[in-house]
Formats: C-alpha cells, sequence, structure tokens
C-alpha cells in the first residue's frame, strides 16, 4: 500500500517504517528516482554509484560532491527510507561491504539499438531477474501475509485499476478465480465505485496504481471505506455480531 492510500484510510498516525536493508538501497534509488527533482537525482546516483565513497562523507560533503545543499541530502535520505542522513550512511556502508564481497549485482545496462539479438536476450533476462530481487528486498512480509489472509478469507475481492494496472488488475483477477476465489476486476470508475459501495465486511478492495495517488481508482476504495465506517457507527451494526468493515489493501 503507498504513503497516499495510507494517509487516506489510516485510522491514526501510523509507526514509523523500519529503514530499508542495505540489500534494498539501490532498489529504492532505481524505482524513486523518476519522481525526484534533478538535484535529488544527482544525490540518489551518487549513492547508488559509490555507496563505499558515500558512505565516507559527511552531509556536507555529500552535498558538496553533488553540487547540493545540505537540506537536499537530507530530504534524498527521508525519502529513500532513512529518518537522516546518518541511517543512510550505514545503510551505504553495509551496501558497500556486500559489494566487496561480490554479493551485489551489477547495475542493468540499457538495450542499445545496434546491440545484437543475444545481448538483448541477456540484457531482458537479467533486467527481469534483478526486477524480481528489487522486488523482494523492498517488500514489507508482515503486511503481505496480513493481506494474504485477508484474501483467502474474503467473501468477494473487487480489484481497481485502470489504463496499464487495469491489465495487472484483471490478471490478478484471473489467478484468484483459478485458486477458487471469487474475484471481480473493475478498470471503469463509475462501475468500479458502483461495486466498492456493494462490499460488506469482510470483503477485500485492492487497488492497483503505481503512483498510489491515481483518483479513479482510490475514489472506488474511499466509497466503500466510507459505506462501512458507516455501517459501523449505525444503531443496528453496533448491535450485529463482530462487525468489521471491508479491508482495504
Amino acid at each position: 500500500m503507498t504513503r497516499d492510500v495510507k494517509e487516506i484510510f489510516g485510522s491514526g498516525p501510523a509507526a514509523s517504517p523500519a529503514p530499508p536493508a542495505p540489500a534494498a538501497l539501490a532498489a529504492k534509488v532505481r524505482t524513486l528516482a523518476p519522481s525526484m527533482t534533478r538535484s535529488m537525482q544527482r544525490v540518489a546516483e551518487a549513492v547508488a554509484d559509490d555507496p563505499a565513497g558515500c558512505a565516507a562523507l559527511t552531509v556536507t560533503g555529500l552535498a558538496g560532491l553533488t553540487g547540493t545543499s545540505e537540506a537536499t541530502v537530507v530530504r534524498t535520505a527521508r525519502l529513500l527510507g532513512y529518518p537522516g542522513y546518518r541511517d543512510l550512511r550505514l545503510a551505504l556502508a553495509g551496501l558497500a561491504a556486500q559489494q566487496q564481497s561480490g554479493r551485489a549485482p551489477a547495475i542493468t545496462t540499457d538495450i542499445a539499438v545496434d546491440d545484437p539479438i543475444a545481448d538483448v536476450v541477456a540484457k531482458l533476462a537479467y533486467d527481469e531477474q534483478q526486477t524480481l530481487a528489487d522486488t523482494a528486498a523492498g517488500l514489507d512480509t508482515v503486511q503481505l501475509a496480513a493481506a494474504v489472509t485477508a484474501l483467502a478469507g474474503a467473501r468477494r475481492t473487487d480489484v481497481y485499476g485502470v489504463g496499464a494496472s487495469g491489465l495487472v488488475a484483471q490478471d490478478l483477477t484471473q489467478k484468484l478465480l483459478r485458486i477458487g476465489l471469487l474475484a471481480h476486476a473493475h478498470s471503469d470508475p463509475h462501475l468500479a465505485v458502483t461495486n466498492a459501495v456493494q462490499l460488506r465486511p469482510g470483503d477485500v478492495a485492492i487497488a492497483v496504481t503505481h503512483s498510489g495517488s491515481t483518483g479513479d481508482v482510490i475514489e472506488p476504495l474511499r466509497a466503500a471505506f466510507e459505506r462501512g465506517r458507516r455501517r459501523w457507527r449505525s444503531p443496528a451494526a453496533r448491535t450485529a455480531p463482530s462487525p468489521s468493515t471491508p479491508t482495504m489493501s
């Protein structure tokens, strides 16, 4: 679940997540760099390209190396998931140790126009492997286990996604149906909201969104959440056995 969705549906202030493990740092840089400002990108690229060298620098030193400010370095560290620059330096030192032991993978090389077919195949295969490794490194297994438990016990699961995310929603729905779970994919925003308000306690709603802020995907979740909260507050809901709002994922 992305930060935007958590802010919308969280019932209270969430506990600060643990900083990413050193192995996840490079994955975080690759994932978040396109959404960073250019100055923050320079900091992120520097720490990914030379973790050992950057781990030896103070915040002032890294700011000077990248032609940015100390505030930019700190903001970059926080965006990457670390409370401050000190925590980022510790992760860089750990990543540098992994690289020196030969356990860290090299950065994927982009495909060039004049690459032979064999190189294209090799690069694509490596890119798929790296994507899986990045995903595994960034997973919160506690949240994943909670989502799996909710799905396994749900009467019904709605999956919302638009555009390319709609294709992912359809693929997930097909897989859930194949293992015997009732699921529906919705890519039309109006139908998504119409179906979302029909969700009952114990049902599951899943949003597929790369940015975490796609309105057409978040609105169905908001509608289901608000309806569930109203049912919980109503006198009939308060007297019903074991009431709960639909699970939001």
